[in-house]
């Protein structure tokens, strides 16, 4: 399993578990939604909104619900 390049503040479960599902890049998560990220056990509100926000910042977005 390659690290993941999301940011410490997420939290080690949130980025255990999405990198478990896949999701080690930022790139990787504009493949799915929010809503569907928030059904893995350990991402939460918190984590999404830090993840959106850097999405965001590199011109990207989840995936349309």
């Amino acid at each position: 399993m390659s690290e993941p390049e999301f940011p410490r503040t997420i939290g080690k479960v949130a980025a255990r578990e999405l990198a478990a599902h896949g999701y080690t890049t930022f790139d990787s998560l504009t493949a799915v939604s929010a809503k569907e990220l928030l059904k893995i056990h350990g991402v939460g509100p918190k984590a999404i909104r830090i993840l959106g926000e850097e999405l965001a910042a590199q011109g990207k977005t989840y995936a349309a619900d």
